[in-house]
């Protein structure tokens, strides 16, 4: 399980430290993506594989199911370490999640996301000011 804010630097060759803690479940590689709200998702193996059978059951039939699948897999690559726990996040993604210096690194359950600070810290306080509504309206959810 994934949980906690890291905040590291990307490099000017687009190379970001992964949380020591979310290496240890990722084992020797993992799947980044394209998120939601212009951040980077990232799955360990396991997971990728679970998403990937739910994703091939979306009906090809319907416009917007045709559109999310093009857009998240087009975007999809299996990432590396290098030795001092770092990945390289190809130049698409870096330019989608707004990736220049500050970013920081969110466990979200199942997955990790990508941030660029300002992007996080923007949607952190906009959460915040938020939160007792948004969690009256888990109940919807089941929560």
């Amino acid at each position: 399980m994934f949980m906690g804010e890291y905040r590291h630097t990307i490099d000017s060759k687009g190379r970001l430290i992964i949380p020591a803690k979310f290496r240890d479940d990722l084992g020797n590689n993992f799947v980044m993506t394209r998120g939601m709200d212009g951040c980077l998702f990232g799955y360990p193996q396991n997971e990728w594989e679970l998403l990937q059978e739910k994703l091939q059951k979306l009906p090809l039939t319907k416009k917007d199911a045709r559109a999310f699948v093009r857009f998240f897999y087009s975007a999809a690559t299996e990432c590396d370490f290098d030795k001092q726990g770092r990945i390289s996040v190809p130049k698409s993604l870096r330019v989608h999640a707004a990736l220049e210096k500050k970013c920081v690194v969110v466990g979200v359950s199942n997955r990790f996301e990508i941030w660029a600070e300002e992007r996080w810290d923007e949607f952190s306080k906009e959460v915040e000011t938020d939160f007792d509504d948004i969690a009256e309206k888990m109940i919807d959810f089941g929560l």
